[in-house]
């Protein structure tokens, strides 16, 4: 731990000018107060950090709707419900598949890119740290771009595109790496800085795809449930990634990975219908005319918008 805090600090270093160093204000050894940090402090400091948000999560007000909505379900019922309407939800069965991608193209990333620096290209650990940090900005980049681009294109094409754009960056890796020539430290910061982007792309638009597709009573589980599969994706992408780099090499897993990404896409191309309207019209046969559900409906037919619930299972 202490050894990686070293290397950032030394990465911090050397991007400043001499005269930022050497002028006594302070910004060298603000750059090496992490090298002074023991674990031991790094440590309680982390515990202090899960307290407080153990603080925040139980001061939170839960409402009270969700008891009221889960009143009578049988325990099975109750733990399979987020689970139950994500999948029965075809634009999130989509995003169940662009995990599949994200973790594929992020397991790359995050896996093997200390090997790729320190053991292909024999770099120091100093760009370690500058190729995670490509990747963060790629990330943060997206982050501050989507909101102007998702005002004008729908969620579906920007992320199904960004997926696109993980599976080509992926293929040029493969390729880079095959060709072992002298540019393939800039090429790896640049391939880095766009998977940031595609990575970042997929992932924001989800929350608010979570909460366009269910009842406010429902919203924690299906964000429960978006949390289980995304990490189920991770725990089987992770593995393959770390695996079949010490046992292949790294151009041929890059190319595996592109494969389990282009799955992705395609299966979220074919489960996420183009045409996806929030509002939808509908008849409830099972349902009857006295309902509330039903007032000012036309012969039990009527158009709201529509999310799986008790009364919508599709």
């Amino acid at each position: 731990m202490k050894h990686m805090l070293q290397a950032v600090a030394r990465s911090i270093d050397a991007s400043l000018p001499p005269r930022a160093r050497d002028d006594g204000s302070g910004c060298q050894n603000s750059s090496q107060t992490a090298t002074l940090v023991s674990f031991n402090e790094l440590f309680a400091g982390t515990v202090i950090g899960f307290l407080c948000s153990a603080l925040l999560v139980v001061s939170a007000r839960l409402p009270s709707t969700t008891a009221k909505a889960e009143a009578g379900l049988s325990f099975y019922e109750k733990t399979t419900k987020g689970i139950r309407i994500y999948l029965a939800t075809p634009r999130l069965r989509g995003l169940l598949a662009l995990n599949l991608s994200v973790a594929a193209a992020g397991a790359m990333v995050i896996v093997n890119t200390v090997v790729l620096v320190r053991a292909v290209l024999g770099r120091p650990d100093n760009d370690v740290a500058i190729a995670l940090a490509c990747f963060g900005g790629g990330s943060m980049l997206a982050a501050l771009m989507l909101p102007r681009l998702l005002d004008r294109l729908p969620d579906r094409a920007v992320m199904i595109s960004a997926a696109g754009l993980l599976t080509v960056l992926l293929l040029i890796l493969m390729v880079v790496l095959r060709a072992g020539h002298d540019q393939i430290w800039p090429a790896l910061l640049a391939l880095w800085l766009l998977m940031g982007i595609g990575y970042s792309t997929v992932q924001t638009p989800t929350g608010r795809l979570l909460r366009r597709s269910a009842q406010p009573s429902d919203r924690p589980a299906v964000f429960a449930a978006q949390f289980a599969l995304s990490h189920a994706c991770w725990l089987l992408t992770y593995p393959v990634a770390g695996w079949l780099g010490n046992s292949i090499g790294l151009s041929t897993t890059a190319l595996v990975l592109a494969a389990i990404t282009l799955a992705g896409v395609v299966a979220a191309r074919a489960m996420w219908p183009a045409d996806d309207p929030e509002v939808i019209e509908h008849d409830h046969p099972g349902v009857a005319p006295d309902d509330p559900h039903l007032q000012g409906a036309m012969q039990k037919r009527h158009a709201h918008v529509f999310v799986i619930d008790e009364l919508h299972r599709r």
